[in-house]
């Protein structure tokens, strides 16, 4: 399986933007940002969750919320709030908000089909 990278445009509730270069990772529920990133909007937490990492670990992270811009789309969205060293990743959560999927043969986002059951 190869990795696929996109870079999206994430803005915070002072207005302030930067851009994060995030790993898709279709086993990843939720956006993890970088440390320096979410410090530089300015984002507070909101809450605290436990995840299990694939090696079975677990580790405690805080969450906020954001604006994430893709070429594909754009949507607020859960994030959560990485420490120093953690990887951004863009996580199954993000994608199912901004309608997308990882299509792992072509390694690219493409649009999901959505249906009204």
């Amino acid at each position: 399986m190869g990795t696929t990278y996109i870079e999206g445009t994430l803005s915070g509730p002072t207005g302030k933007e930067v851009t994060e270069r995030f790993l898709v990772d279709s086993g990843a529920t939720y956006t993890l940002l970088s440390h320096e990133k979410w410090m530089a909007l300015e984002l507070s937490p909101k809450r605290s969750l436990t995840f299990t990492l694939a090696d079975g670990t677990t580790v405690e992270r805080e969450i906020s919320e954001c604006h994430i811009a893709l070429p594909q789309g754009d949507g607020h969205t859960p994030v959560i709030l990485g420490e120093p060293g953690d990887e951004p990743l863009l996580g199954v959560v993000t994608l199912e908000i901004l309608g997308l999927v990882l299509n792992p043969f072509k390694r690219t986002l493409q649009p999901m089909r959505m249906l009204l059951v």
